[in-house]
């Protein structure tokens, strides 16, 4: 049926999966060469050969080439939103993120995987490169945004509440915190088995965020 979420349409006559299809494609080679080459030496002839795309496509999706990083960073936190987002009201947060983060780690696939370690290694090339910092700070935005919406419905309470406002930007900044220093620990040459507990840290930083008024199960 015309206008549903699977066949909607953006204004160039794309599909919003296939759009964000290609932005990802787009922001994958993006990083590649921000990372390897810097990103003063990375231009938008480079992404769009890369890519395999003309330059005038590029800059159709993405309005710099520093923004072209913002696909694979949001990307790096999106399963920890996809987790906060189907949090069921009877567990508490730590039970649900254990569980999730077990189907997490045998479901997720190589490409997957991939992206993970880009999105570390741009979090990190953030710290010295502004215009990326941006794009990780947009998406740190989008996490409290989505928190907010998160505690609202756990506390039964507007998401505009100064009290949700509160918990939702404490709660992103954990997050931010607890992904730059994992992340950068990683590309150093830790361990990954040293993480093994990530989902519990996540889930006990948002339980210490919000003062301890999210993170228990809801009982009628």
């Amino acid at each position: 049926m015309a206008g549903t979420a699977s066949t909607k349409r953006s204004e160039g006559g794309m599909s919003e999966r296939r759009r964000h299809r290609l932005r990802l494609e787009i922001s994958r080679e993006a990083c590649r060469l921000f990372w390897d080459q810097g990103v003063d030496a990375t231009s938008g002839d480079q992404i769009a050969e890369a890519v395999g795309l003309s330059t005038r496509t590029i800059w159709r999706h993405f309005r710099s080439k520093e923004s072209c990083a913002e696909p694979i960073v949001m990307e790096g936190v999106e399963l920890e939103m996809s987790t906060l987002r189907s949090w069921p009201p009877e567990l508490s947060l730590e039970t649900h993120f254990h569980a999730e983060s077990t189907r997490i780690g045998r479901e997720i696939d190589a490409v997957q995987m991939a992206d993970n370690v880009l999105a570390m290694k741009m979090i990190r090339l953030a710290d010295r490169e502004p215009a990326i910092r941006t794009a990780w700070l947009m998406a740190c935005d989008q996490v409290e945004r989505e928190m907010a919406g998160i505690i609202a419905q756990r506390l039964q309470l507007p998401a505009q509440d100064l009290q949700v406002r509160l918990y939702a930007a404490a709660a992103a900044a954990a997050l931010r915190v607890i992904n730059e220093d994992v992340g950068a620990q990683l590309l150093d040459g830790a361990d990954p088995r040293e993480f093994a507990d990530t989902s519990t840290r996540i889930a006990h930083a948002v339980r210490r965020a919000t003062g301890g008024a999210v993170g228990d199960p809801i009982t009628v």
